[in-house]
């Protein structure tokens, strides 16, 4: 289902859009001390990740897009199917998933952020870019 050269395979194997082999993550989303840091370029191809300074600040916005994501799923999902749940209580699940899952959205609007403007180059595999 996942085929390499896909934007899906970038973002859900958080790899580097180029190549999609190096690493674009220093750690894991839950490691709160690296938490979205990303490699300066990558192992594999060499591609620069940040364009520009500040070029994640619109990461931002898809981030506030998978939030908003995340909290209409819920609540249409408790409304369709779980009709005796009280409104207090899928409020409380909403905040709860949200804060939970917030290191993971975080990192994933960056892996698709980047992805909006670096695309996948089989030719470009191992070359240094700069």
């Amino acid at each position: 289902m996942l085929k390499k050269g896909t934007i899906l395979y970038s973002v859900l194997k958080m790899k580097c859009p180029q190549c999609q082999e190096g690493g674009f993550f220093i750690s894991t989303p839950y490691d709160l001390k690296k938490a979205g840091e990303i490699h300066e370029k990558c192992s594999e191809c060499g591609i620069r990740y940040s364009k520009e300074p500040g070029f994640y600040y619109g990461a931002m916005y898809v981030s506030y897009a998978l939030t908003v994501a995340l909290f209409v799923t819920l609540w249409v999902s408790f409304n369709l199917f779980f009709e005796n749940v009280s409104v207090g209580m899928q409020i409380f699940i909403i905040i709860s998933s949200t804060i939970l899952l917030t290191p993971y959205l975080y990192a994933l609007s960056k892996i698709i952020w980047a992805n909006f403007f670096i695309k996948y180059d089989r030719e470009r595999k191992s070359k240094s870019t700069h």
